[in-house]
């Protein structure tokens, strides 16, 4: 694990005058001028109209507005407007006389609908790529200041469960009828729960206070970051502020180009389309896909090699500096040695690892987990074995207390110097409603 003795959380300064080595190129201005271009088309198709569908009018509304302050919703707000845009694209969503392709002109717009199709399907694409990468960066990062042992195993595994939940929450969506819009609604809800989940971490609240209490050599240096990363001057504000305005760029566009296909669908038997309305969509479907790659390309390098992102030698790793975690006691015949944890919340994990001291003669120690419910019941988890180490977990199905016992009470004789480690460490995220024991057991 990365020592950080002495260091302090990256401010929002020290960040400014990093990202001045990374300027970036302005994007072009071909986006703002096909954007108002698209916008005054839209403005046409619907002004002297029929009133509009619902969606269609939600849509005007957004086009009118500015786009999200925060990078990584302009991010979720981008792949939403290009799977959008894709939908509108699959011949099956065509105005029903287009489908036919009855005229020149119709079958000459199909073909340019298909490469435009085509060219989305690199965009969405592009977008998921980073923020796959970008998701698994930090917390690989943040990983990489935990204890180095079971317990950033068991923090993995709790990752990967939670992140099966969230697909688990979407396919249910999905699978019940609901739009795009509603998936990327969830999605976005699922984002803000993480960042909740971060924050709680950093100040130490909510499940979180059980993981800093228990999980020993978490570097106040990452909590202090941790807890101040979205404060209105923190460190994302400064990457807001120099890099937000192209991406907000790019997000206008595609948001112009989704209103324009949708109204132009919703006319079409009406106003057909003209050969210039075409050749301002295709370029700026060009010039979109072209900027949005740009653009994340520049900013995936900068996010990955910003300062805050500190490895194990920038932290000043210090040999001999020993922070394991681990307690010692001597448990004496005859006697028990109890550690007791509180469990709030249901999928939480509860780990140990321990060993006795060997002399001489070797010798062991019975060892147990019991639950204790709230109203005084107790049952037995790990059922009673006697060992001269063990290392081990399991997932909670239920809330209440539960008690770590080191028997001893067998011998006569001997006490016995006892070495041991616990955790519990809770769900990434809010859980689900639980369906059973995962257990897991190295003697």
């Amino acid at each position: 694990m990365a020592s950080t003795n002495g260091m302090v959380p990256i401010t929002r300064a020290f960040l400014s005058s990093y990202y001045d080595k990374y300027p970036f190129s302005p994007i072009v201005s071909d986006v703002s001028r096909l954007s108002d271009e698209l916008h005054n088309m839209s403005n046409d198709l619907h002004k002297d109209s029929p009133p509009l569908p619902e969606g269609e009018k939600l849509l005007v509304q957004e086009a009118e507005s500015q786009p999200p302050h925060k990078l990584d919703e302009n991010m979720w707000k981008n792949r939403e407007h290009i799977e959008e845009i894709l939908f509108l694209l699959q011949s099956s969503h065509w105005p029903k006389s287009l489908q036919k392709q009855s005229t020149p002109e119709d079958i000459e717009l199909a073909q340019v609908l298909k490469q435009l199709n085509n060219k989305f399907e690199v965009a969405l694409e592009l977008v998921e790529s980073f923020q796959t990468k970008n998701s698994n960066n930090v917390f690989n990062t943040v990983m990489s200041y935990m204890p180095q042992d079971f317990r950033g195993t068991l923090i993995r595994q709790q990752r990967e469960r939670s992140e099966r939940n969230k697909q688990a929450e979407v396919d249910a969506l999905v699978n019940s009828g609901g739009t795009i819009r509603d998936r990327y609604a969830l999605l976005w809800n699922q984002q803000m729960e993480r960042r909740r989940q971060l924050s709680q971490l950093g100040s130490a609240t909510g499940v979180y206070k059980t993981l800093v209490k228990y999980l020993v050599g978490v570097p106040q240096v990452l909590l202090d970051f941790i807890r101040q990363l979205n404060d209105d001057q923190g460190p994302m504000e400064e990457q807001r502020h120099r890099y937000g305005p192209p991406l907000y760029s790019l997000t206008k566009m595609v948001l112009n180009i989704r209103l324009f296909l949708s109204l132009s669908w919703w006319r079409f038997e009406d106003i057909k389309l003209e050969k210039h309305q075409i050749s301002i969509l295709e370029e700026a479907v060009q010039v979109y896909v072209s900027e949005l790659e740009r653009f994340l390309k520049f900013i995936g390098e900068v996010f990955a090699n910003s300062p805050f992102f500190l490895t194990a030698e920038e932290a000043g790793a210090i040999d001999g500096i020993k922070n394991d975690g681990y307690s010692e006691t001597a448990v004496a015949a005859g006697r028990t040695h109890e550690v007791s944890l509180m469990v709030d919340s249901v999928n939480s994990y509860i780990a140990w690892d321990f060993s006795i001291l060997q002399g001489k003669i070797s010798t062991d120690i019975g060892f147990c987990v019991e639950h204790t419910s709230s109203s005084g019941q107790k049952t037995l988890i790990l059922p009673y074995r006697r060992y001269e180490s063990n290392q081990g977990n399991f997932c909670t199905v239920m809330a209440g207390n539960y008690t770590l016992v080191w028997d001893n009470s067998y011998s006569t004789f001997f006490k016995k110097a006892l070495r041991y480690k616990v955790d519990c460490i809770p769900p990434v995220v809010e859980p689900g409603p639980s369906i059973g024991l995962e257990a897991e057991e190295r003697g």
